[in-house]
């Protein structure tokens, strides 16, 4: 077996060229099974009202609802993509898709609160297998010239997809019922395991090796899952209830031991020392920042769209798809222009421009008007969104080793989920909602109000953190394509000039292959390097 040039352990005779049928092919089942959980990922927030009525939730129950969810992927995403990369990217992909269909249909039937929570999580665990590995089935399937051109494509119909799943998802609880949400996840499935199992090329890592870090992705989830667990059922249950305080330390403690065991592992799920890099820590301290806010923002602003300023589902669905819009039209050019003059400015004036966005949310209320109150707070907050994506994303990938790519990646991904997983959680808590106060307007209201200057401030700490710490690395081009950050001093022997020029190329900053992004969510999930470095 020849091993192509990113190591993805297919023959060179398999690889497939972008214009061809073979290649649609490839695209239709990556962009639809990555949908699978984008959709669900956002589309649920604007069903929260009508399911927690039916089902006679709390306001904990809807926050678990989304948490449930959020913390399975998040906690089991970077094992997806190990066991694709193990025992087939196909395989393994396959394998989350009809995991989520029928953790989908477990949704969709669901009889109580509790029963559609545990399915969420099953949800959660189907979509850490599917993600990951969509995009590393084109990263493999495609020649090396067509790889960046697949991609892109990816990247831009997922934000298509981005931006339909609201505006489905709201008429779909409208006219139909919120139970269809999770049911219409059924016959995509269906498609997507028919065309994958005929045109999609099965592919491994065959450098793989080791054992998996099974243990890690335990400890997280569990560290999650009790920190999660104390900051949701405080408000009901007292701060200082037994089970709450031992939730917390069950958190706490499953966190330092997933730290001490990373550490010692030799092949961990995450490589500690890639937080050596003060760069890296710095750009990933402003996303938990940042997607905190966001996470936050999305919970709140449907409910309070919903509950208090009445709109309906499909209303309140589409009232935010002006961001998803800004994001597709701007990411790429932002991207480039961190490029040219370095990610500090942009990361640093975006997330203001976002808080200033949500201090205009505010005024969101009974009676509003979209037009007025609701477009611009969402057009501002959109911009400063598409400021600080791309950038975090090309500093994320500079910050790290050529050969730590795809981790690095994988590793932003997980914190910004775990920032929304906790923000979702704590907020409640923060601004004093608890119980059925979803279902009082005018408690909801002053809580709205309280919790968007709360993931306000969030974001303006992200900005300032942002020009504190992260850095403009200047490159200069050399030949051939490569870069250097300086010239070698005279002297210097041939030695220690291929170990500059190598530490250089190592951690010099790449352009995001994923230019065209909606990531409400998360920031993007970057390709593993093919440059051999």
């Amino acid at each position: 077996m020849t091993i192509n040039a990113s190591g993805a352990g297919v023959s060179v005779q398999s690889l497939i060229r972008f214009g061809e049928p073979a290649g649609r092919w490839v695209l239709l089942v990556t962009v639809l099974g990555s949908g699978l959980a984008l959709l669900d990922a956002t589309v649920v927030n604007v069903a929260l009202p009508t399911l927690g009525e039916d089902l006679g939730a709390s306001l904990a129950g809807l926050q678990w609802t989304i948490n449930a969810y959020a913390l399975t992927l998040a906690a089991f995403i970077l094992l997806g993509g190990s066991l694709g990369d193990r025992y087939g990217r196909r395989r393994i992909f396959l394998l989350g898709v009809v995991w989520f269909a029928l953790a989908s249909l477990l949704c969709g039937i669901s009889p109580t609160i509790g029963t559609l929570v545990a399915a969420r999580a099953l949800q959660g665990v189907g979509a850490a297998l599917l993600t990951p590995g969509s995009l590393a089935i084109i990263q493999a399937s495609f020649v090396t010239e067509d790889r960046a051109r697949a991609i892109g494509a990816w990247s831009g119909f997922g934000g298509i997809a981005g931006a339909i799943g609201p505006f489905l998802g709201g008429w779909l609880v409208d006219a139909v019922s919120w139970r269809w949400i999770f049911l219409i996840n059924l016959p995509v499935a269906v498609v997507v395991v028919a065309v994958a199992m005929r045109h999609v090329p099965e592919s491994r890592d065959p450098t793989t090796s080791g054992r998996f870090d099974i243990a890690g992705a335990a400890l997280g989830a569990l560290g999650l899952a009790g920190l999660t667990y104390a900051l949701i059922e405080a408000p009901d249950r007292g701060a200082t209830s037994p089970v709450i305080l031992v939730s917390a330390a069950v958190g706490i403690a499953a966190f330092t031991v997933f730290v001490i065991i990373e550490r010692r592992k030799a092949h961990p799920m995450l490589p500690v020392d890639i937080f050596a890099s003060r760069q890296f820590t710095a750009a990933n301290l402003v996303t938990f920042a940042v997607y905190a806010a966001l996470g936050g923002l999305f919970f709140f602003l449907v409910l309070q769209l919903r509950i208090v300023a009445g709109f309906s589902a499909l209303a309140a669905g589409t009232a935010l798809l002006p961001i998803t819009i800004i994001m597709l039209l701007l990411s790429a050019r932002v991207g480039a222009l961190a490029q040219r003059i370095g990610p500090r400015l942009p990361m640093a004036v975006g997330p203001m421009i976002s808080a200033f966005g949500l201090v205009l949310l505010t005024r969101v209320g009974p009676d509003t008007s979209y037009l007025a109150e609701v477009l611009p707070a969402v057009v501002v907050f959109g911009l400063g969104l598409a400021l600080t994506v791309a950038p975090l994303t090309v500093t994320v990938l500079g910050a790290a080793d050529a050969r730590h790519a795809g981790v690095a990646s994988g590793v932003n991904n997980a914190v910004a989920r775990a920032a929304g997983l906790l923000a979702v959680a704590a907020l409640p808590l923060v601004v004093g909602l608890s119980g059925s106060d979803y279902h009082n307007p005018e408690a909801f209201d002053d809580g709205f109000r309280l919790a968007a200057y709360v993931c306000a401030g969030f974001l303006a700490a992200g900005g300032l953190l942002a020009v504190g710490a992260i850095r403009n690395d200047v490159i200069a081009p050399v030949a051939g394509g490569r870069s250097v950050a300086t010239a070698p001093a005279a002297g210097d022997s041939a030695r220690d000039v291929a170990a500059a020029a190598r530490s250089v190329l190592r951690n010099r900053p790449r352009q995001p292959q994923c230019r065209t992004h909606c990531a409400v969510g998360a920031p993007p999930l970057e390709p593993a390097s093919s440059d051999g470095v």
